[in-house]
């Protein structure tokens, strides 16, 4: 594909792709702020203050469902409103709908704030919301379904871009996971019991939970990855065939890899096993999808000095390709007897989710909010720069200390003496592990840091410009 420089006739529905944008900002800097402190209770217990709505079991599921589903799931609606309307030159289907999609799922998120502290709680990792709020999620998401679709249904160029394939697999994708993983028998007005029972709870819940990760935390974003750096670089995607490859060989394998997380559990050895082929086999598709994103700079690496945006879009693919090289290692039986239920998976998993899927939504936002708002550019480009900077010292200080810590207590807790007890008891791995935890929370701290920074700069670059309709230039595709 190559950017068209033919300007498409009519304007866009802009106002609710602002209103997220703004609100994935806003979202960001709340759930990492409760990232922040459940860390430090972590290194410093006495910071729930004796208060049940503080301790870190109340919100931790705060912190995850605000940092994926209100950051990430803002920044994902809104940039895939954006994206479809360019890349089909037509408005967004049905308005009504899409200002719906947007109020219905702050509303969700709102509600998730107030239930998740006061312990209204179905104990489903990502899925932990009660049955109410689970019928609007399915209300919303039907919502922005048909909105996304139905623009793709009457788009005027007939070539669909690859970035509509990953947003609309992701709908689909998340629209089945979450009917069927939260189905549940209410008791009360917000209390339910799950449908399932058992090992088949178990299994249900870890195909949702690390699907959650496979289709809302990555097949979403690379919408955004396929769409955004090549307009901020102003180069073809450098193969469009490898990117259709990338899309099937993802999603028809994405969907098998849940069980890795159930390993040396009551779940049949053969499905332990299916989740490990199948997570190991995603390394391909994977890396083909990084390597496509990194080599669209083919001939304009030089704009990686000067172009701090297209920094953050490029290094989030770095992280990418890390975490999911990390992530089939250790659903490897081997490697997972050493990591499971050790800090490594926090390590892991905060790759994933600080260095992917943060940076490449900054990246995303700082393209986006100047020509939502009728600017040339973000107000400050020092910003920009001091913000990837703070993000990117974070999310090592972060990572390194979580993958010593989590080695550590693998090894600590399967070290045994001559007469087969345990060398190290349970509270020594604790005190061993406490040095990591203080400099996690000083890699948390960085990151925060470099999201308030981006918080003043969008504020400043959104009350000084003007809310603009004007049609952009939509990028168009073409066989590279």
């Amino acid at each position: 594909m190559t950017p068209s420089t033919t300007a498409t006739a009519g304007y866009y529905n802009d106002t609710v792709v602002r209103q997220f944008s703004i609100m994935s900002v806003v979202w960001g800097v709340v759930g990492m702020l409760v990232g922040v402190l459940i860390a430090s209770q972590l290194a410093w217990p006495e910071l729930n203050f004796g208060i049940p709505w503080l301790s870190y079991g109340r919100l931790r599921p705060l912190h995850t469902n605000a940092v994926i589903f209100a950051f990430g799931g803002s920044a994902l609606i809104g940039t895939s409103y954006y994206v479809v309307q360019r890349t089909c030159q037509v408005r967004l289907f049905a308005a009504p709908l899409a200002a719906f999609s947007f109020w219905g799922w702050q509303l969700v998120i709102v509600a998730a704030a107030i239930s998740l502290p006061l312990g209204y709680t179905s104990a489903k990792e990502y899925a932990e919301l009660e049955w109410p709020i689970d019928i609007l999620i399915t209300l919303v998401w039907v919502a922005y379904a048909i909105v996304f679709f139905g623009t793709i249904g009457i788009r005027k160029v007939r070539h669909i871009y690859v970035a509509n394939w990953f947003y609309g697999a992701f709908i689909l994708a998340i629209a089945l996971l979450h009917i069927v993983n939260s189905a549940a028998i209410p008791v009360s007005f917000m209390k339910s019991y799950s449908a399932y029972a058992g090992v088949q709870d178990a299994m249900v819940q870890w195909w949702y939970g690390h699907n959650a990760v496979g289709f809302f935390l990555t097949a979403g974003f690379l919408g955004m990855m396929y769409y955004f750096i090549p307009k901020q670089a102003n180069r073809p995607v450098y193969s469009y065939r490898l990117s259709i490859v990338h899309f099937w060989a993802l999603i028809f394998t994405y969907m098998w890899a849940g069980p890795h997380h159930l390993h040396y559990t009551a779940l049949p050895d053969w499905t332990q096993s299916v989740g490990m082929v199948f997570s190991l086999i995603l390394l391909a598709p994977s890396w083909g999808g990084m390597i496509n994103g990194v080599m669209t700079l083919s001939g304009a690496w030089h704009k990686l000095r000067d172009d701090p945006i297209l920094r953050f879009l490029i290094v989030s693919l770095s992280f990418y390709g890390m975490s999911t090289f990390e992530g089939p290692m250790m659903s490897i039986k081997t490697v997972n007897a050493l990591s499971h239920y050790t800090d490594w998976t926090v390590g892991h998993v905060h790759s994933g989710a600080l260095g992917w899927v943060g940076l490449i939504t900054m990246g995303s936002l700082y393209y986006l909010i100047p020509r939502l708002f009728g600017r040339e550019k973000m107000h400050s480009i020092k910003a920009i720069e001091l913000h990837f900077w703070l993000a990117t010292i974070g999310i090592v200080l972060y990572i390194a200390a979580m993958w010593i810590a989590g080695v550590m207590q693998g090894l600590m807790w399967r070290a045994v003496n001559t007469d087969g007890t345990l060398t190290y008891t349970f509270v020594e791995s604790v005190k061993a592990t406490y040095p990591f935890y203080v400099i996690r929370v000083l890699g948390g701290v960085l990151y925060l840091g470099g999201m308030l920074v981006m918080a003043w700069n969008v504020w400043v670059t959104a009350s000084s410009g003007r809310s603009s309709t004007v049609a952009i230039p939509a990028l168009k595709s073409a066989q590279a």
